[in-house]
């Protein structure tokens, strides 16, 4: 081999090292202060999203910058606060009629139980099991008590544990209220005094960074933009079909109250946990138990078509607003529901957005022509 080319091929090693390391490093100083920055990362994206309206009313209704940046975070501020309110004030409401609604529906599963129970006796199986018990072998009558307390005392293990997973998460909670207070309160005033500045702190960056690369990160932080937006239409969509597709299973079964549980089905569907399945696994068990078997019927067959629909629609949904593949989507939602859980449902597209916008910024061409370097001229 020549040795110019050899020198080549290992300066492309080197330089692919480099590559490789400034990630490594940029990952790591990214995972050190995001913890330490995420209020004013926050404030900055509020920043970044009421630019328009800020600029507006400078431009066109010729306020001062300060004062345009108050009026819209304090309306900002008090549609959130009042979202807020309704929701909270809207769950107590809830909350408050299904424990009205809880004994009368205990007493109706304790009922079934008992009567249950009164059918196995008269049915004489009791009496079987009794009798075939006392004709067991003393060492496997042993073992069944010895298997039956260890069962009883997992149950209790497993009982106290929730216990305590429940007060603890109770207490987190209102451990990060304070937290959460100051997190908001500092986002509310680095979003202030980031968007008053917005255009200075806009033309220092621009005078620090090289014009072709801020062109590039301009494209990049437009393209995300775009598929953010497109990613929360794309959640609407989907959420008011399952609304919708709920609303109308419930009128045609015959349940009461129709509209208000499908919409708030379509509000539980955005849960990456949870999802549809919070309301009608609990609804469809009750069911059951209760012996009411055309209710369980109609809800297990609506439940699965929420589920197919869900899992048939999301990926060309997400794909039409976002911008992306429908096959690249679906891969990406099923590469990230393996490597995230149900989280990855929403990771997985998104770090495909980010893969997109490098590509159409020419990230990764640029970055390739760094690694591959000029090739030797050939001797003549």
């Amino acid at each position: 081999m020549d040795t110019t080319l050899l020198y080549h091929r290992i300066f492309q090693v080197l330089r692919f090292l480099l590559v490789a390391g400034g990630l490594y490093v940029a990952y790591k100083t990214a995972a050190f202060l995001i913890p330490l920055l995420y209020p004013f990362i926050i404030g900055f994206i509020i920043a970044y999203l009421i630019n328009k309206p800020v600029d507006l009313l400078q431009y066109r209704a010729r306020w001062p910058r300060w004062l345009a940046v108050t009026g819209v975070l304090t309306i900002v501020i008090f549609i959130l606060l009042g979202i807020i309110s309704v929701v909270i004030a809207q769950v107590v409401i809830e909350i408050g009629n299904l424990l009205d609604m809880l004994p009368a529906y205990i007493d109706q599963l304790s009922n079934y139980i008992k009567n249950f129970i009164s059918q196995s006796v008269q049915s004489g199986l009791y009496n079987r099991f009794t009798n075939l018990y006392s004709n067991l072998d003393e060492s496997y009558r042993s073992k069944i008590q010895e298997n039956v307390s260890l069962g009883m005392s997992k149950i209790a293990a497993t009982g106290t544990n929730l216990t305590k997973s429940i007060l603890t998460g109770i207490r987190n909670f209102l451990s990060s209220i304070p937290n959460a207070a100051t997190v908001m309160v500092i986002s509310i005033l680095s979003a202030f005094f980031l968007s008053k500045d917005y255009h200075k702190i806009g033309r220092k960056v621009r005078t620090l960074v090289p014009p072709d690369y801020f062109r590039k990160g301009m494209g990049v932080a437009g393209d995300l933009q775009k598929a953010l937006f497109g990613f929360i239409k794309a959640q609407l969509t989907l959420i008011t079909i399952t609304a919708v597709i709920v609303v109308i299973g419930l009128l045609i079964i015959g349940v009461p109250y129709a509209v208000s549980i499908g919409l708030l089905t379509g509000l539980v569907d955005l849960m990456p946990y949870l999802g549809t399945g919070a309301v009608f696994v609990p609804w469809i068990a009750y069911g059951f138990f209760t012996g009411d078997f055309p209710l369980v019927i109609g809800l297990s067959i609506l439940y699965a078509v929420v589920i197919i629909q869900r899992q048939i629609m999301e990926p060309k949904i997400v794909a039409t607003n976002v911008g992306l593949d429908p096959l690249l989507t679906l891969v990406a939602l099923f590469t990230g529901l393996k490597l995230f859980g149900f989280l990855g449902l929403i990771i997985g597209p998104v770090l495909l957005v980010v893969i997109n916008a490098l590509q159409n910024a020419g990230v990764f061409r640029d970055v390739w022509l760094y690694i591959k370097g000029e090739p030797p001229k050939q001797k003549s």
